[in-house]
Order: C-alpha cells, then structure tokens, then sequence
C-alpha cells in the first residue's frame, strides 16, 4: 500500500476524495511515517512536514478545515463561519475548499452528492454513530439524501473492535437491527462492527449509495496507526474537496 489510499467509489470527476495511510511521511517512533495529528503528541515540526507533503506531493488544496475532535455530532461549515474549530464533520460547496478528519481507528466517512456541488467528511467512532453524526452530517448537505452517496475508510474492523454491554444496548435501544452488527465475544464483551452500524445509520437517514469499508487498522501495523493496539501513536486523514 501506498501513502494515499483513494477512494473508490463513482463520484463525479471534480470530487477528490481520500485517505493516508501511515507510510511516506518523517515522523519517527510511535508516530511513524505519516502522522498529520497535531494533537497525539508528536514533534509538531513534523506534523507540520507531513501536512505540507499533502499539498506539495498528492495535491490537497491549502484549505484544509482541520477540525478540533471530540467524539461529538456537531458539523461545521468550511470555510468554517464560526470561530470554533470543535466539531466531527464538516462540509463544503466551495470549490478548493478541503472537508477533512482525523482517525486511528474511528470510521472516516465521506459524503458527496450525485453533481458533485457538496461534500462531507465525518468522524464516526461508536460514540458518535451513537449520536447521530452521520445522520446530522446529512442532514447539513444542501442536497437531498437521496442524491448523496458515501465512501467509509479504514477503521478498527468486527473482529477486533471489543465493547461493553452497555454500548451494545444503546445502539439497539435505538434502532433494533443493530443487534445484526455485535457479535458475543469474551464473558459479557462483544464484537462490534463499526462498518455495519454506519450503513444502517446511513440508509435510516435516506443514503442508500454507500461504499467502501472492509479495511482494519487494527490488523495491519505496518499502514494503519490505531490506538487500540498502541496507545500513542499517529492520525491518518481523511479528506474530500471539488476541484
């Protein structure tokens, strides 16, 4: 695999949409190669090299609309017309303008619509599936759901994602079919499926266009970062943009 994993999905041309892997970049130790998250601890001389390297090597517009993640709901508009930066999703008609999240095992969920004139990227871990992330990132595009459609990226797969009753129960307290994305794992644990949950979520909220997912950072060391397996250690981001 490579530093960029485009995605693969039938978005029009002017759509670019994207993930890094970890690799190509200079951070060193745990945050090794790639990291672009500014607030994993990391040498931020590096992140900064590593940011740049998305502009001047894979052709990421200047205009990125970093966000401030906090496992929440809330979407912002980028360029953004508030001064906060707190936000899991984010979404654009601008051209040049770069929708853009940070994960390392959460769900990175791009979103773009049949004309390629809105797109959206989302931070989805359990919390904020949970909470309506997706549905409220929908809901902010200045298209109907039924135009859209979403790509997922890597994020910790089913086999690997391990929770606690507790998460399993909202989830199905909710929306009874997401009993279909737990799977018994050891004494009272289960086996979640991040992927699972987000299709649903998707197609509740009118997206029946969805692509992607699959991916496990948690299984493959050498491209993903993922902090169940490491604790510290780097972001991978994911970003979209109309050219």
């Amino acid at each position: 695999m490579s530093a960029i994993l485009p995605a693969q999905w039938p978005a029009p041309p002017q759509v670019r949409a994207l993930q890094t892997t970890r690799l190509g970049g200079v951070s060193r130790g745990v945050y090794a190669e790639f990291n672009l998250g500014t607030r994993s601890g990391d040498d931020l001389r590096d992140v900064e090299s590593n940011r740049r390297r998305l502009h001047d090597v894979y052709g990421v517009p200047d205009a990125v609309g970093w966000l401030h993640q906090v496992h929440g709901t809330r979407v912002l508009q980028v360029p953004r017309s508030v001064d906060s930066d707190c936000a899991d999703a984010s979404w654009t008609a601008q051209p040049g303008a770069v929708c853009a999240v940070l994960t390392a095992d959460c769900l990175p969920v791009l979103l773009c619509d049949a004309d390629g004139r809105c797109v959206a990227a989302a931070h989805a871990g359990w919390r904020g599936l949970c909470g309506g992330v997706l549905e409220q990132t929908v809901a902010a595009l200045p298209a109907p759901p039924s135009a859209l459609m979403a790509w997922m990226g890597a994020a910790i797969g089913p086999q690997a994602f391990e929770v606690g009753p507790e998460v399993r129960e909202r989830f199905i307290k909710q929306d009874a079919q997401a009993v279909t994305a737990f799977t018994a794992g050891r004494g009272d644990r289960w086996l979640c499926d991040l992927y699972a949950l987000a299709r649903q979520r998707l197609q509740r909220a009118g997206v029946s266009q969805i692509y992607g997912g699959g991916l496990c950072t948690y299984s493959d060391a050498r491209n993903w970062y993922s902090y169940r397996r490491d604790g510290d250690c780097g972001r991978m981001a994911t970003l979209i943009w109309i050219n």
